[in-house]
C-alpha cells in the first residue's frame, strides 16, 4: 500500500513545465497536427477539429465530477486507500509491459530488417529499413497510447467512486449521474485518442513519404504501414486485461468465499481483510484493462477498414480513394459527438421520484443510447454520401449506408439479447436463482447451460449481418478490371464501422459498471444507512448488465474485424507471394491441423487464465483465513484487518501468472507459421505455412467468439442471480439459497472478467499479428 498518489513520467514531465510554456508548447503541437492534417487531405482537418472539440468536452465533465463532494472523512479514507492501491498496481503492471514491448519491437526490428518486400514498395523505394523502423515505431506508438487509454480508464474511476457514494446519500439520479458522467470522460478520451493517433500517424506518414508524388507510395497502400499501430495497442490490452482480470477475480473470489460463505457477513464489509484488495481490482481490471481494450478494438477496425477501402479502390480504379481510406475516421469522430449527446441526456435531480423502486436505472441509460443510435443513424448515412460517393457507382453510398445500419441495428440486438440473459428482471436468470434453492450444485449446472444457450442468438446476428452487409456491397455497382463485384468485404467493414459508431457510450455504460461498484462498496465500509446502500446496491446491479452488454458487443465486433483482418492478411500474402491467395483448403491434412491448433489455443489460453486466478484466490482465502483466526479481534471489530497484505498478494501473483498465457498468445502463431513454412520447403509446398496460419486464424476466431460468449454471459448471469437474491427473493441475504448463488458467481468470475475479455482480445491480436509477420511465414 502506498501512500503518496502515482501519475505516470509524462504527466509528472508535462505538469512540472511552467504553464505559459505549456500552453505555447501545446498550441504548437496543435498547429503541427493541423498543419500536417491540411498537406494531407481537409477530410483529416475535419476530423481533427471534431476531435479537439470532443477533447474539451471531456475535461468539462472532469470538471464537473471532480467539483462534487467526497462524502465524510470515513469515506475518503477508503477512496484514498482504493486510489493508492490502483495506482501503485497500475504503475507495476505496465512498468512489466513496457519491458516486454521494448523486447518484441526489437525482434520485429530484426525480423523486418531481412524480409522480402512488396512490388509496391519497391516501386515507392520504400526500402526494408524504413519499413521497419516505422513498423516499429507505429507499434510502440500503439502500445503507448493504449496504456495511456488504460491509465485515463482508472485515473477517473478511483476519483470518482467516493462522488457517486456521497451523492447516494442525497438522490438516485445524482448519483447515476456522477457515475455516468466519470464513464463518459474516460470514454471520450479513449476513443478520441483511437481515432486521432491513425490519423496523425496516417498524416505523418503521407507527408514524409511523399505519398502520391512521382516515383513514390499510392495513397492506397499508405493503409498498411499502421498495422504495426494496432499490434501494439492489441499488446497492451491483451497483458492488460490478463493482469487486471487475474487481480480484481482473485481477490473478489478470495473475499467472497471467507466472507460471505464461511463466515455470513456482507459483500464489502470492512472486517474482510480482501475487501479493499477486491476493490482495488475493480479499477485496475474492469476500468484500466477495459479501457486499453476499447482502445485497441477501434483502432484495429480503423486500420483494416482503411486497408480494405484502399484495395477495394485501387482494383476499382476511383478516381480519388481519400474518402474511401478514410471514412472510418469520419465515422469515429462523430461517434464521439453522438455519444456526447447521449452522456447529457442522462440528468440528475434531487426531486421526488428518485426513489428506488419507482425508477429504473437501466431505463436510464438505454434512454441514452436510444438518442445516441438516433444521430449515428444519421451522421452515418451522411458520411457515406459524403465520402462514398463516386461516378462510377452514383447509388454505392447508399448501400454502404444500409450496411452500417446493419452494423448499427447489429449492436443494438446484442446489447439486448446479452441484457436479456443477465438481467435478473428477465426469466434466465430469474430460473438461475431459482436452481440455487436446490444447491450448490444445481446452480452451477443451470449456470453453464445458459451460458452454453446464450451463443447461439449472437451467432446467428453475426452470420446475418456479415451475410447481409457482404451481399450489399457486392451489389453496389463498384467492379474491378475484370468487371466482377468488388465492394463486397468493404460492406463487410463498413457493417463494423456501424457496430462501433456508438462504441463511446457503450465504454460510458461500461465504466459504469465498475463506479458503481466501487461506490457501494465505499458505501458499506464506512457504515452507511441502509438506504444509501440500497441505492448503491442497485446501481451495482445495472453495472453487471451493462458491464456485460458491452463484452458482448465487444465480442461481436471482434468477429468481424477478425474477419477484416484475415482478408488483409491473404492479400498481404498474395503481394509477398506475387500469387493469388484467395482460399484456404481444409482438406489439406496440414491445413486442418493447423484449425486444430487454433481451437487448442483458446482451450489452453482460457485454462491458463482461469487456472491463474484459482491459485491466486487460493492465495487469498488462506490468508483472509489466517487473519481471522490469528486476530479474532476483527469480526467483532475490535483489530482493523491488514488490507495491505491481501493487495500485496493478488498484486505479485497477478503480474506473475499473466506472463504465461501472453506469451502463448504472441509466439503461437509464429512457431507454427515457421514449422509448417519449413515443412512446405521440403514437401515443394511454398504456401504452406501462410495456408496452415490462415487456417489457425479462422479456428481459433470461430472457437474464441464462442467461448468468450459462454464466458461472459454465464458470468454475468450468476452474477445477477446473486444480486436478484439478495433483494430478499428466495430468502435473502444469508441463506442457503444465497450461499449456492455465491458460489456461483466466485466460479463465473473468472469467467466473465479474465478468460471472456481476454479471448476477445486475443482473437483480434492474433489477427494483427498474422497481419505483421506475414513475410516470415513465406
Amino acid at each position: 500500500m502506498r501512500s503518496k498518489t502515482y501519475t505516470p513520467m509524462i504527466f509528472r514531465i508535462f505538469t512540472g513545465i511552467n504553464a505559459r510554456v505549456l500552453f505555447f508548447l501545446l498550441l504548437l503541437g496543435v498547429g503541427a497536427i493541423y498543419y500536417i492534417g491540411a498537406s494531407t487531405s481537409p477530410i483529416l482537418v475535419f476530423v481533427f477539429s471534431l476531435c479537439t472539440i470532443s477533447f474539451f468536452f471531456s475535461i468539462y465533465l472532469t470538471k464537473w465530477v471532480l467539483a462534487k463532494d467526497e462524502g465524510p472523512p470515513e469515506m475518503v479514507e477508503i477512496s484514498d486507500a482504493i486510489r493508492d492501491g490502483a495506482e501503485g498496481f497500475f504503475r507495476t503492471q505496465y512498468g512489466a509491459i513496457s519491458k516486454m514491448a521494448i523486447l518484441l519491437s526489437l525482434v520485429i526490428l530484426s525480423i523486418y530488417l531481412f524480409r522480402s518486400t512488396t512490388p509496391q514498395q519497391e516501386s515507392s523505394g520504400l526500402g526494408r529499413s524504413a519499413s521497419a523502423f516505422i513498423t516499429v515505431g507505429s507499434f510502440l506508438l500503439g502500445a503507448f497510447c493504449s496504456g495511456i487509454a488504460g491509465y485515463v480508464g482508472m485515473w477517473v474511476s478511483v476519483r470518482a467512486n467516493v462522488r457517486v457514494s456521497s451523492a447516494a446519500r442525497r438522490s438516485a439520479r445524482e448519483a447515476l449521474q456522477i457515475a455516468v458522467r466519470a464513464g463518459g470522460f474516460s470514454a471520450i478520451i479513449v476513443v478520441g485518442m483511437a481515432v486521432i493517433g491513425v490519423a496523425i500517424l496516417y498524416a505523418t506518414f503521407y507527408v514524409w513519404l511523399g505519398v502520391d508524388s512521382p516515383g513514390s507510395m499510392k495513397v492506397t497502400d499508405l493503409p498498411l504501414l499502421l498495422v504495426g499501430y494496432g499490434f501494439g495497442a492489441s499488446f497492451v490490452a491483451l497483458f492488460a486485461q490478463l493482469g487486471g482480470g487475474i487481480y480484481t477475480k482473485a481477490a473478489d473470489v478470495g473475499a467472497d468465499l471467507v466472507g460471505k460463505v464461511e463466515h455470513g457477513i456482507p459483500e464489502d464489509d470492512p472486517r474482510n481483510p480482501a475487501v479493499i484488495a477486491d476493490l482495488v481490482g475493480d479499477n485496475v481490471g474492469d476500468c484500466a484493462a477495459r479501457g486499453a481494450d476499447l482502445f485497441e478494438s477501434i483502432a484495429a477496425e480503423i486500420i483494416s477498414a482503411m486497408i480494405l477501402g484502399g484495395t477495394m479502390a485501387r482494383r476499382c480504379k476511383v478516381e480519388d480513394p481519400t474518402g474511401f481510406i478514410l471514412f472510418p475516421l469520419v465515422i469515429h469522430s462523430f461517434d464521439l459527438v453522438v455519444s456526447s449527446l447521449g452522456i447529457l441526456s442522462i440528468r440528475g435531480t434531487r426531486e421526488s421520484g428518485t426513489k428506488i423502486g419507482v425508477w429504473d436505472p437501466m431505463a436510464v441509460l438505454q434512454k441514452g443510447y436510444s438518442i445516441t443510435i438516433l444521430f449515428a443513424v444519421l451522421t452515418f448515412g451522411l458520411s457515406t454520401r459524403w465520402l462514398l460517393y463516386t461516378e462510377q457507382a452514383p447509388s454505392a453510398w447508399l448501400n454502404f449506408a444500409l450496411c452500417g445500419l446493419v452494423g448499427i441495428i447489429t449492436a443494438y440486438i446484442f446489447v439486448w439479447i446479452t441484457k436479456y440473459y443477465t438481467d435478473y428482471k428477465h426469466e434466465p436468470v430469474r430460473v438461475l436463482a431459482l436452481s440455487s434453492a436446490t444447491g450448490h450444485a444445481t446452480n452451477i449446472i443451470a449456470g453453464v447451460s445458459l451460458g452454453l444457450e446464450s451463443t447461439a442468438l449472437p451467432v446467428i446476428v453475426i452470420s446475418v449481418a456479415i451475410l447481409s452487409a457482404f451481399w450489399l456491397g457486392h451489389s453496389s455497382g463498384l467492379l474491378d478490371e475484370s468487371g466482377n463485384p468488388a465492394g463486397g468485404l468493404f460492406g463487410t467493414a463498413v457493417a463494423t464501422m456501424g457496430m462501433l459508431s456508438t462504441a463511446a457510450y457503450i465504454l460510458t455504460m461500461d465504466m459504469f459498471g465498475p463506479i458503481a461498484d466501487n461506490a457501494g462498496g465505499i458505501v458499506e465500509m464506512s457504515e452507511q444507512p441502509e438506504s444509501v446502500r440500497e441505492i448503491t446496491d442497485v446501481l451495482d446491479a445495472v453495472g453487471n448488465t451493462t458491464k456485460a452488454t458491452t463484452k458482448g458487443f465487444a465480442i461481436g465486433s471482434a468477429a468481424l474485424a477478425s474477419f477484416l483482418l484475415f482478408s488483409a492478411y491473404m492479400d498481404e500474402v498474395a503481394s509477398f507471394a506475387h500469387i493469388p491467395f484467395k482460399q484456404v483448403d481444409i482438406a489439406i491434412p496440414e491445413v486442418f491441423v493447423g484449425g486444430l491448433l487454433g481451437s487448442m489455443l483458446i482451450f489452453l489460453f482460457s485454462a491458463w487464465s482461469c487456472s491463474a486466478v484459482g491459485r491466486t484466490a487460493q492465495e487469498v482465502v488462506n490468508e483472509v483465513r489466517r487473519q481471522f483466526i490469528e486476530r479474532p479481534g476483527i469480526m467483532e471489530y475490535k483489530e482493523k484487518p491488514d488490507y495491505g497484505r491481501c493487495v500485496a498478494i493478488v498484486a505479485s501473483a497477478s503480474l506473475r501468472e499473466m506472463i504465461k498465457p501472453g506469451a502463448l498468445a504472441i509466439i503461437s502463431p509464429i512457431v507454427i507459421g515457421l514449422l509448417f513454412r519449413l515443412l512446405g520447403h521440403f514437401t515443394d509446398h511454398p504456401l504452406l505455412g501462410a495456408k496452415v496460419v490462415a487456417s489457425m486464424l479462422m479456428f481459433a476466431t470461430v472457437t474464441g467468439i464462442l467461448m468468450a460468449l459462454f464466458f461472459n454471459t454465464a458470468g454475468g448471469a450468476w452474477d445477477n442471480a446473486k444480486k436478484y437474491i439478495e433483494t430478499g427473493a428466495l430468502g435473502g441475504k444469508g441463506s442457503d439459497c444465497h450461499k449456492a448463488a455465491v458460489t456461483g458467481d466466485t466460479v463465473g468470475d473468472p469467467f466473465k472478467d479474465t478468460a471472456g475479455p481476454s479471448i476477445h482480445v486475443l482473437i483480434k491480436m492474433l489477427a494483427t499479428i498474422t497481419l505483421v509477420m506475414a513475410p516470415v511465414f513465406l
